[in-house]
């Protein structure tokens, strides 16, 4: 069974208040965008799992990759076949972009599916979630405009759809813990999903993403790559997540050279669907 989990972008990620858990309380819109992983697995017969990666390199113990966590995760309630794993890592880690909570997602519910476990949704769910807070998103994969920590989700009808994405992400990440420990929860004054439903053009200055403020000062690099993006013409620009990748969003596909951007920096483009 071969499959592509797809990476997300946040438009507008405001940061609310820190709960008693030692969590942020949020909001934010999750936009699926074509930017893919490819994630394979096999039944080898016998009970161990077997992981190997290509692409980018995590650098990690296979029983630490999330893919992992999510098979034994799944083995808490059900019988699982062992299973040989590849998985071939394109979406950068520690960009913003939920890349590994996507294959976590995709995984759990394509075993679901294939070994026919008859697990319900809201298992399903319940169980991704322990893994991040985003990964419930990637289960139906469409706009959401999500709250509390990232995991309440009421899906909107909101498109993109003929807009083109620059999106870059420079040669270091930002790690989610420590974005988090330095920001400073901000009452937000608007009505994000009111002005989400308004024209793009509208969206400056009050869709905006929290953790630049803190992020754009430990890193000018980020501010500097969302200069750029607005000054070829991006009718709305932004860090994602908690960074480090920063993407623009254009009424007509840009024209721009790589030299533009830090050195070593991986830069995706896409039309939007």
């Amino acid at each position: 069974m071969v499959l592509f989990p797809n990476a997300k972008i946040n438009i507008g990620l405001n940061i609310l208040r820190k709960r008693d858990d030692g969590y942020h309380d949020i909001e934010t819109l999750f936009y699926p965008i074509g930017m893919k992983d490819a994630l394979e697995y096999v039944g080898n017969g016998g009970n161990e799992v077997n992981f190997a990666g290509s692409g980018l390199n995590l650098n990690i113990d296979p029983e630490n990759n999330i893919v992992v966590k999510a098979y034994r995760l799944l083995q808490e309630v059900c019988t699982l076949p062992g299973l040989d794993i590849h998985l071939h890592k394109v979406i950068p880690y520690g960009a913003g972009l939920g890349g590994g909570s996507s294959d976590a997602a995709f995984f759990l519910r394509s075993l679901n599916d294939h070994f026919e476990l008859n697990i319900p949704l809201g298992k399903i769910k319940s169980l991704v979630e322990r893994l991040g807070a985003d990964c419930s998103f990637f289960l139906e994969n469409r706009a959401a405009y999500a709250t509390g920590t990232g995991a309440i989700l009421e899906m909107m009808d909101f498109s993109l759809k003929g807009r083109y994405l620059i999106l870059i992400k420079p040669p270091f990440g930002v790690d989610t813990k420590t974005a988090y420990a330095e920001v400073v929860p901000t009452e937000y004054l608007f009505n994000f999903k009111e002005i989400i439903g308004e024209p793009i053009s509208n969206w400056k200055g009050r869709i905006k993403n929290d953790f630049e403020t803190t992020l754009f000062v430990k890193f000018p690099e980020l501010a500097y790559i969302k200069g750029r993006l607005s000054d070829m013409g991006a009718v709305y620009a932004s860090m994602s997540g908690s960074g480090s990748s920063v993407y623009g969003i254009f009424d007509k596909k840009p024209v721009f050279n790589s030299d533009d951007f830090p050195p070593g920096s991986f830069i995706w483009q896409e039309e939007l669907s």
